[in-house]
């Protein structure tokens, strides 16, 4: 019996470029107190070899999307005589191979005894041009470290880890392939500095794009008048963050009864790959929030964004985008008829009927990556997988 144990030391999360770093110990264990004997301890396990290879998967909605991409993987055409004996990493997987690294050998001929254990490192990197992890209704790109080892005589075993890839667009192109040189000529009495990583540079740009205010503010009218007036304070924002804003219904001539704001997902598959001439985008709601906002002169926007979330993106396939959603509950009757009845307490006391009709706006944002390591702690992902065999 052979313990496998894969361990990813940064986290399962990592932005695209990065160098992905994964302990992998094989151990044979100790027998129990109870039945370890002499024999036992001269008991060995010889492995043949073990191999690591990153990869990501494409599978898409055949409803939606034109294209063969849920093919069987290439292990399910094999022959079954050598299906168990070669070593295919993405064995039993649907979809289209859109990365893959090349295979690399940890071990060849390795030898355990009772009680001994062996760990290895393995480095990769992924690609800057990979496109992130992403659960859409139509397509879905998803990411696995396959670990392959076979003990003498005996089908291949596989582990597969999760992983989750970030892509900043916009500025995963420009730092991850070497543009960003500094045009100052060199001072030769300076010391030389070491030079930051292209990850280290992305996440930098990534804090100046997202930390950037410049308050813009919307007068939402109708055919009546002015609503509401909406202040944004940036149109930027990484994972975790919330989106804030204010109301203001000072001005207002249309009385809001009350209004709720939704952050949606736009998932449009590109042009040419529709299955449906008219097809639109694939809209998701994943937060919300709801006020009464009736006889107020102000009120403000806390919407949070889930660590979990997809960032904007885009690929030949398909292209994410966010905005915010909202819908104003406005009354058809002018807020003078709305009757202030006093009462014991002097409370307002609101109509019996109240005629309304709704609205609705959206207003685009952008939504880009955290810091793999803080999206890692705030999910809580699992770092450590194990397999015995």
């Amino acid at each position: 019996m052979i313990e496998l144990i894969a361990k990813l030391l940064r986290g399962p999360v990592y932005l695209a470029g990065e160098t992905v770093e994964c302990s992998v110990t094989f151990r044979n264990p100790s027998p129990p107190e109870n039945t370890r004997s002499q024999s036992n301890n001269d008991v060995f396990e010889n492995l043949a070899w073990a191999s690591v290879q990153l990869h990501c998967i494409c599978a898409v909605n055949e409803s939606r999307v034109v294209g063969g991409h849920n093919k069987p993987a290439l292990a399910d055409t094999a022959t079954s005589a050598s299906s168990s004996t070669s070593y295919v990493p993405f064995k039993g997987e649907s979809g289209q191979i859109v990365v893959a690294t090349k295979p690399k050998i940890l071990f060849c001929d390795l030898r355990l005894s009772s009680g001994e254990s062996k760990s290895f490192l393995y480095t990769e990197t992924l690609p800057s041009e990979a496109p992130p992890s992403f659960r859409g209704q139509a397509v879905k790109y998803s990411y696995k470290l396959t670990v392959g080892v076979q003990r003498v005589n005996l089908p291949i075993k596989m582990l597969r880890v999760p992983l989750r890839v970030l892509v900043i667009q916009g500025v995963t192109e420009t730092f991850m392939y070497g543009e960003n040189e500094e045009l100052t000529p060199s001072n030769p009495f300076l010391e030389h500095q070491q030079k930051e990583s292209t990850t280290d540079l992305a996440l930098q740009e990534l804090q100046n794009i997202t930390a950037r205010r410049s308050p813009n503010f919307y007068n939402i009218t109708n055919s009546r008048g002015k609503v509401v007036r909406f202040c944004l304070f940036k149109q930027a924002y990484k994972l975790g963050e919330d989106i804030v804003g204010t109301f203001d219904f000072t001005d207002a001539v249309v009385p809001c009864v009350q209004l709720s704001v939704a952050l949606q997902s736009d998932e449009e598959i590109e042009e040419g790959r529709r299955r449906h001439a008219g097809q639109g985008p694939s809209i998701a709601i994943f937060s919300k929030t709801h006020e009464v906002c009736l006889g107020m002169n102000y009120s403000h926007l806390c919407l949070p964004i889930p660590l979990h979330l997809a960032p904007t993106f885009s690929t030949d396939l398909v292209s994410l985008k966010w905005k915010l959603h909202f819908e104003f509950v406005i009354s058809v009757e002018p807020e003078t008829d709305l009757q202030v009845i006093p009462d014991e307490g002097g409370l307002w006391q609101g109509p019996a009927n109240l005629p309304i009709e709704t609205m609705v706006w959206d207003l685009p944002v952008t939504i880009y990556p955290s810091n793999p390591q803080l999206v890692s702690q705030g999910l809580r992902a699992q770092t450590k997988h194990e397999m015995i065999f």
